[in-house]
């Protein structure tokens, strides 16, 4: 048996099982995909916000040849940081639920690739599941379509094609501008005044010229309302309506985390930002043994924790499960 099992092998997970066996503790990854796949399913020319230092793990030195390292560089990294510690992860296998024992001990209970179901019992469960697979719909009328995806990998498939990127934070941007360089005709819809204020601002400046340049129309204060085979139809905030030709949307609206392993087994929710209940001191949520790492922590809005801020979470799990045992064996031995 496992002293602690980490359910998601994103940067958080990757921390958290390091530290764990840092003070001792042995634990198993379990992943349903691979190691840090969501940063995999990044745009494959992303450059992060922050820099290399503030993405690392483990003490593992995370060297960049650019200010802010690219994609690429950060699977490379992980990949490394996972090997220098040797951790044990069970990729292809997805956590189905969590199952607190009357003795206090996890029945993990999971799937393999093979079909195969598995029971991993364990004393201490670390939910690091990121938000990818979860993406925020519209909920209009043709979101349905084939054209329309809600994930940008790289322009190259959207060459002279009429494309409609719906949002207005970073990841809207860099596709709209990727676009532009592949000759895409690209119309950005947001409902907002403005793009985001959190824009990377060596990114701002460029694709405000090619704003003005005519090069990226840039629809503000408006909504896509409705998706058909050759358009998109666009509503402004004062309920003009418009058709624009289309070929394909992006619907680069944001993800959110999934909460089923939570509510499975107990968490209690804030009903007003889904958010779980927990110490930020441990990250313990209301169920003894049971922890949040990364993301998972945040409510509705996915932006609230970082990997710069997520990776510190691994730390305070590992240093609470160690004290909780400490008390234990104090315990036993009066």
């Amino acid at each position: 048996m496992k002293d602690v099992i980490i359910i998601g092998a994103g940067p958080c997970g990757l921390s958290a099982a390091i530290e764990c066996q840092r003070q001792g503790l042995s634990s198993l990854i379990i992943e349903k995909s691979f190691i840090v796949h969501s940063i995999y399913l990044y745009p494959t020319n992303m450059q992060f916000f922050s820099t290399a230092e503030l993405l690392e793990i483990g003490d593992v030195p995370f060297t960049s040849t650019n200010d802010k390292p690219y994609r690429h560089e950060a699977l490379v990294y992980y990949r490394r940081a996972a090997k220098q510690y040797g951790l044990d992860i069970a990729a292809y296998e997805e956590a189905l639920s969590i199952e607190p024992l009357e003795d206090g001990t996890y029945a993990v209970h999971t799937s393999n690739m093979r079909g195969e179901h598995h029971t991993r019992i364990t004393a201490n469960v670390v939910i690091a599941t990121g938000y990818f697979d979860q993406p925020n719909m519209i909920g209009i009328p043709g979101e349905e379509l084939p054209k329309v995806t809600h994930y940008f990998g790289e322009a190259h498939p959207y060459t002279g094609m009429k494309v409609t990127v719906i949002g207005g934070s970073n990841s809207a941007v860099d596709a709209a501008l990727e676009l532009m360089r592949v000759g895409a005709t690209v119309d950005m819809v947001y409902r907002g005044e403005s793009i985001s204020s959190n824009i990377k601002p060596w990114v701002r400046p460029i694709f405000e010229g090619m704003v003005q340049k005519g090069k990226i129309t840039l629809h503000l204060e408006s909504r896509v309302t409705e998706i058909t085979a050759s358009s998109v139809i666009v509503t402004s905030h004062n309920g003009d309506k418009k058709s624009i030709d289309n070929d394909f949307v992006l619907a680069l609206t944001g993800f959110r985390p999934s909460r089923v392993l939570l509510t499975s087994a107990g968490v209690v929710m804030d009903d007003d930002m889904d958010k779980p209940a927990f110490n930020p001191l441990t990250m313990e949520s209301n169920v003894p043994g049971l922890y949040v790492a990364g993301v998972i922590a945040s409510g509705r809005n996915a932006n609230e924790v970082f990997i710069e801020t997520g990776r510190g979470h691994g730390k305070l799990i590992a240093d609470h499960i160690l004290a909780k045992r400490s008390s234990h064996n104090k315990e036993l031995n009066v």
